[in-house]
């Protein structure tokens, strides 16, 4: 199965201005939710810009990946911060 059809990522910003003008201190969450419980099974909690590269890469991925090779990828991600 694809993985956009059995995963969705939700970006939620720490406020309402874009990245680019957003307070140095903000912090966006994005989250990997599985669609058929509804519950989250990734979360990052990322500066403004960093979220958007994230979200970026995470919904190509949701395109190109099957369910199970993209939520090994992105828990690899999330053991290594820095690859994100």
């Amino acid at each position: 199965m694809r993985a956009g059809r059995a995963f969705e990522v939700k970006h939620v910003r720490g406020g309402v201005a874009p990245a680019v003008l957003a307070a140095p201190d903000r912090v966006d969450h994005v989250e990997i939710v599985e669609i058929d419980s509804g519950e989250v099974v990734l979360l990052w909690d990322l500066a403004p810009g960093d979220a958007k590269r994230v979200v970026r890469r995470i919904r190509e991925d949701l395109v190109n990946l099957q369910a199970d090779e993209f939520i090994d990828a992105w828990r690899a991600a999330d053991a290594e911060p820095s690859k994100q």
